[in-house]
Order: C-alpha cells, then structure tokens, then sequence
C-alpha cells in the first residue's frame, strides 16, 4: 500500500514539474514573438526614408561633377537638380517630393516642367535638400538625414 502511494505521489510531482516547465516554455516563447514584432516594427518604420535616401545617394554618386548640382524649389518644394550634357544638349533631372512620394522628372533643361510630370519612385513622409556652407549637401528624409560629398569626375 505504501509503495503504491509513493508511486502517485511521484506520479502527481512529475506531472507539476512538467506543468511548470511547458508554462514556462510558453511564456518564453510569446515573450520572444512580442519582442520580435517590435523590432519589425521599428526597421519596417524607417524603411521608405532609407530607400529614399538610397536613391538620391546614388543620383548624386553618378553625376558628372559637382557643379552640376543645384537645390531650388520646384512644385512648391525643394527640389533637388542635376544638370548633364548629352551630345550637345543639356539635361535636367529633378528629384522632388509631393503627396507623399519621391519623384524623378527627366526632361531638357530649357523646357518648364511641371511636378505631375514625374516618375513616382518611392513614398517617403518628406523630402529635403539643403547645400550647406562646408559645400556638402544634407539630404533629409522623414526624421533620417545625411550628408553627400558629391564627387568632382576630371574629365581629360
């Protein structure tokens, strides 16, 4: 009689044990999802701002020199132009923000463009450029901001 009550008893604790530790299991593992979900969250929150600034970091990388950049207003925003020689025209990129997108408008650079002209590329909160006194150009997107050095190609 003794034995078969120690046996339950063994039983009863063994079965606690494992309660214990699947409760523990689970609790670690919708802590784990929790913390994973805010993470996606806060790298899925910058994402457009960083393609955006991507895109004009590249623009500006393959330019031919650096005085073919300028930052004016276009479409009732700053805009930022990139001026190149084709054969013996010259050309006019813009790249601008407007209803919540990044666009890029390709055209001659004696023609009057309009904003609605433009290839939407990316959507981002806002869109910024500013040359500073250093010569650099800060590029704002969002709450991201960073800072270009536009390279000066020698042509021989």
């Amino acid at each position: 009689m003794k034995a078969r009550r120690g046996r339950s008893i063994d039983t009863i604790f063994v079965l606690i044990i494992f309660s214990i530790f699947s409760f523990s299991v689970l609790m670690v593992l919708m802590l784990g999802a929790g913390i994973y979900r805010n993470i996606h969250d806060i790298s899925r929150d910058g994402e457009d701002e960083r393609i955006a600034l991507s895109f004009v970091r590249t623009k500006i990388r393959n330019m031919d020199n650096y005085d073919s950049v300028a930052v004016g207003e276009f479409d009732g925003n700053t805009a930022l132009f990139i001026y190149q020689t084709i054969g013996d025209r010259l050309f006019r990129t813009a790249i601008y923000s407007r209803d919540g997108w990044i666009y890029e408008l390709f055209a001659d650079a004696g023609l009057t463009l309009s904003g609605a002209g433009g290839m939407r590329i990316a959507p981002v909160e806002s869109l910024n450029f500013e040359k500073t006194e250093l010569g650099l150009l800060r590029v704002s997107a969002g709450d991201l901001s960073i800072l270009l050095a536009p390279r000066a190609v020698q042509h021989n």
